[in-house]
């Protein structure tokens, strides 16, 4: 065992090696006075003071007796608390290849990372929070339950849950084994598989918890959250099914995100019903966060399909914490084509939802898109002009993933939300003791 890593800053186990030390030196005070008592009291003689000349060591000289105990009791010290370390924690990292010290050296640190809340759905939430894990353990991803396509839209049609679908991401995204527990959640039976054919296993475990739940969508999602033992937790925007409704700039309606997601032209989104209460657990996280992060994500159909519920969206207006929207770093076939950065925000605006924004995070760089041109094209990075009504402020990273120009790459946008929050917390404490 290396003993210099368990000593460094952070990991939290010097000090209670002190108070280990100190109480050990307490109890061989204490057995000193005993035994000096015993030399004054008693009249030891026989074999009895010789096992006592022995133990004491006394047919050493006094500084090198000394020297001797120190360094035997010290190593036996040591090697006792490891056995004892390795004894309590082995269990816990049965499935980590990570040595030991560095196991918990990580989740300590985790534990004291920032409070961030991620808002959205689809793919693009999942990768932001396998980039976020890395930083913090106080993570909540707030998930759309409005999808209606797939294996989703079957069960939302033939058990009346809300869209399990962006959920099964997410947890799989933040589950500790997530290699092993991904590939069993992500599983999808094949089309000769008769009834399961086309559902995710994930899917079907959800909606097995809310059965056993009594139909407490709520409850069960946090009951998947503790078997699958994820870093922070996911939750439900609402318990309630919700549907996405949008009307085109032909005056035209549509229901359902499945189709709206391609169509082009979208004027506004909706959901319905329109007095459904958000999740507790989700309010909540809003309320305690030190960092809200909307996006990335499909712009209509998962961003303002969460941020649209009225009690999050009031929540949302009221949270102190620094509110940054990621824009995605390139368009999107359908709802978004043709769109530049500007469109993305004006959009945010129409509904509501830009003056709750702080901060815009968007791609600085640009990487061609080879033969995958067909799914959208790198966001240009028009800026609303000043004087707009909806205007944040922008800052620009380097968050794209070069080999899915696409997508943004998950450690590279969380490095970028991080720092992000570390300039503006410093802002904001300056700010607080300059006025002070």
């Amino acid at each position: 065992m290396n003993l210099r890593r368990w000593l460094r800053p952070g990991i939290g186990v010097k000090r209670w090696l002190a108070v280990s030390f100190a109480g050990l030196t307490l109890l061989a005070l204490a057995g000193a006075l005993a035994l000096r008592q015993l030399y004054r009291d008693v009249e030891v003689e026989g074999p009895a003071q010789g096992l006592i000349y022995v133990v004491t060591l006394q047919f050493l000289p006094y500084g090198l007796r000394a020297a001797l105990l120190l360094a035997v009791g010290a190593a036996l010290f040591a090697y006792g608390a490891s056995r004892v370390a390795r004894a309590l924690l082995g269990p816990f990292r049965e499935s980590a290849d990570e040595p030991l010290v560095d196991l918990v050296y990580r989740r300590r640190l985790l534990a004291r990372g920032p409070r961030i809340v991620a808002i959205g759905g689809g793919t693009g939430l999942s990768t932001l929070l396998r980039g976020l894990k890395g930083h913090t353990a106080n993570l909540t991803a707030i998930v759309s339950v409005a999808d209606d396509g797939g294996s989703t839209g079957r069960l939302r049609e033939q058990l009346a849950i809300p869209a399990v679908g962006d959920i099964r991401n997410c947890l799989v995204a933040l589950a500790e084994t997530e290699p092993a527990m991904g590939e069993l959640l992500q599983y999808r039976f094949g089309s000769d598989e008769g009834s399961l054919a086309g559902h995710a296993v994930g899917n079907l475990l959800i909606a097995a918890a809310n059965a056993i739940d009594g139909g407490d969508f709520e409850a069960a999602i946090r009951q998947m959250n503790r078997v699958l033992a994820v870093r922070g937790s996911v939750v439900p925007a609402s318990g309630t099914p919700l549907t996405l409704h949008a009307r085109l700039r032909d005056g035209s309606e549509v229901a359902g995100q499945s189709r709206i997601m391609r169509l082009r032209g979208i004027e506004q989104v909706w959901v319905e019903p329109g007095d459904v209460r958000a999740g507790r657990d989700a309010i909540r996280a809003i309320a305690d966060a030190d960092l809200v992060v909307l996006g990335p994500g499909s712009l209509y159909t998962s961003v303002l399909a969460t941020v649209l519920v009225p009690e999050l969206r009031a929540a949302l207006a009221t949270s102190p914490a620094l509110r940054v929207y990621v824009a995605n770093v390139a368009t999107q076939a359908g709802e978004t084509e043709g769109y530049d950065l500007a469109d993305h925000v004006e959009a945010l605006g129409a509904h509501g939802v830009a003056d709750l924004v702080d901060v815009v995070l968007a791609n600085s760089r640009i990487v061609g898109t080879g033969p995958d041109a067909e799914l959208g094209v790198p966001v240009k990075l028009r800026w609303p002009p000043i004087g707009a009504a909806h205007r944040p402020r922008l800052v620009l990273d380097d968050v794209v993933d070069p080999a899915r120009p696409h997508h943004h790459d998950p450690a590279l946008v969380a490095a970028a939300l991080v720092r992000l929050f570390g300039r503006e917390a410093g802002i904001r404490r300056g700010g607080i003791a300059r006025s002070a």
